[in-house]
């Protein structure tokens, strides 16, 4: 199915997937979370993008070049648009009136009437155009383009104001419920962007891990979640403090991601596994120390004047108090315990907090690499690393993969210089290290004494350069040599035996680089 992005109703009765693979979108009545009806699309559907009323969607259809129309009373589509080449997503004015579709394979965004279905103008971006999305007061779209950034369009003149600079690679965007803020998942990076958008400026960027996708805003702008689809895990952003407080495992290729208009729930699309996983979020985050002291939303309805929450048994301190949500500070306890809210209405069950006892470190490998970072997969080992929300070499983040009970995966990011650096890893159970892992410069090869031999091998050289402390192989025309390390400047090797006289190349390989040298291979006399 390869299902893509996912779209609510304005009312939240129903979702609308993409699925790309198969070439239709699926609807799915949410009171039941089951799947309704199944439309045919062209070639390559990505996102449904809904009017204000809900009753027209409208379907960028990537291969085939087009946005259909979508009926949502009757589930057919009335008509197919042509736009630019490779529609990705579709952003409607709060009036209804246009529609802004971005062409990933193209460098415009284009503009459409509702009323007649037409497209009346087209708006220079940049290569990468990807994700959209329009302020609510209808005066600003906002257009992630993965080649230059995020492109600020004026939507009573259709121009580009103004270019925000990202993290690497910004894809896809959201807004707050009230437009303040925008965050911009940035797949390079693996970080969120805020954005203040009364000024265009970037104020934080928030590590998750990598190729994050869809962000999105709950409803009471307490949280922003986010699609990780290579570790398969949806991040949670704490929008006051802008840290990532928890991460949820989910199926495998998350990438859509919506939630729920009353702020209870949000439906994740995996890709890779062709389902979609509904997430609770009344309790956010539902992990935390055994020692408690973690800042907990719970949403529901009828909280206003809760006179106590209970992680358990334990009273949690209440600090903000509304109709639908309540902060609290989580309290001290151990193992999966309901949270329940009392009220003068009587005491109910809005959802399930997970205390999480300290991770433990147990082993590193490779434990050594370059100072620019590096896109080879570091393993950490350890216990109770489920969840892990931050790897920390150093002061500099590495950029999590894959994640279980026992084992990481990660990327390193460049370092301020070359030394050994402390390991840390974050969970919602708490902080820890233990391990070392060593930053190195590049090595170089300077020369190779004596640079002769005769071809039966045997001849021990002396190789001197810089960063040779790390050494893993020496080779002369490939094959490898007996070394051995003397000192960061100068390692000793044999000369393995040659078929052939001739000069061939010495190799030292180390974690960094393979700097070369040469030496010459001398026949032995005859007849």
């Amino acid at each position: 199915m390869l299902p893509q992005g996912i779209t609510l109703s304005p009312d939240g009765a129903r979702a609308y997937v993409a699925n790309r693979g198969s070439d239709t979108i699926s609807v799915i009545d949410t009171a039941t979370d089951t799947v309704t009806a199944t439309i045919p699309t062209g070639a390559g559907p990505e996102l449904v993008a809904l009017g204000p009323d809900g009753t027209r969607g409208y379907v960028t259809v990537a291969d085939a070049g087009l946005v259909s129309v979508l009926d949502t009373a009757t589930n057919t589509l009335v008509t197919d648009i042509p736009v630019g080449a490779a529609p990705v997503m579709a952003a409607v004015t709060p009036d209804g009136s246009r529609v802004y579709v971005t062409q990933q394979a193209d460098t415009t965004v284009s503009v459409i009437d509702t009323a007649t279905n037409t497209v009346t103008g087209t708006i220079p971006v940049g290569v990468g155009g990807t994700g959209v999305v329009i302020t609510p007061d209808g005066t600003r779209a906002y257009v992630a383009c993965y080649s230059v950034g995020v492109r600020v369009i004026d939507t009573a003149t259709n121009t580009v104001t103004t270019t925000i600079t990202t993290g690497d690679v910004p894809i896809l965007l959201a807004l707050s419920p009230d437009g303040a803020r925008l965050y911009v998942t940035n797949v390079g990076s693996a970080t969120v962007s805020v954005v203040d958008t009364a000024t265009n400026a970037v104020i934080d960027a928030v590590g998750v891990s990598a190729q994050a996708r869809f962000p999105a805003v709950t409803p009471d702008n307490a949280h922003v979640l986010v699609a990780n689809s290579l570790p398969d895990t949806v991040s949670v952003i704490d929008t006051a403090t802008h840290t990532a407080v928890e991460n949820i495992g989910v199926g495998a290729g998350p990438s859509g991601l919506a939630v729920h208009p009353d702020g209870t729930h949000a439906y994740v699309v995996n890709s890779e596994a062709g389902t979609v996983s509904v997430i609770a979020t009344t309790v956010l985050p539902d992990q935390g120390s055994t020692a408690g002291g973690a800042t907990v939303t719970v949403t529901g309805h009828h909280l206003a004047n809760a006179t106590a929450v209970r992680f358990g048994t334990a009273q949690a301190g209440i600090t903000a108090n509304t109709d639908t949500s309540l902060t609290v500070t989580e309290p001290a306890g151990s193992g999966a315990v309901p949270v329940t809210v009392t009220t003068a209405g009587g005491t109910g069950t809005l959802g399930t907090f997970y205390y999480t006892p300290l991770p433990a470190l147990t082993g590193i490998s490779p434990d050594v690499g370059p100072v620019a970072g590096s896109d080879d997969e570091i393993t950490l080992t350890g216990r109770n690393l489920a969840g892990a929300i931050d790897v920390y070499f150093g002061t500099s983040r590495a950029v999590i993969q894959s994640v279980s009970d026992t084992e990481i995966t990660v990327r390193a990011t460049t370092a301020p210089g070359p030394g050994g650096v402390p390991v840390t890893v974050r969970t919602a159970g708490g902080s820890v290290q233990g391990l070392t892992y060593t930053y190195v410069s590049s090595s170089t090869v300077t020369d190779v004494s004596p640079n002769t031999g005769p071809t039966s091998g045997g001849t021990v050289v002396t190789i001197t350069g810089t960063g040779l402390s790390y050494t893993e192989q020496v080779t002369f025309n490939g094959i490898p040599a007996p070394f051995a390390i003397v000192s960061d400047t100068a390692v000793t090797a044999t000369s393995p035996p040659s078929g052939a006289a001739g000069t061939v190349t010495v190799m030292v390989t180390g974690p960094v680089d393979s700097p070369t040298g040469s030496f010459t291979y001398v026949g032995g006399p005859g007849i």
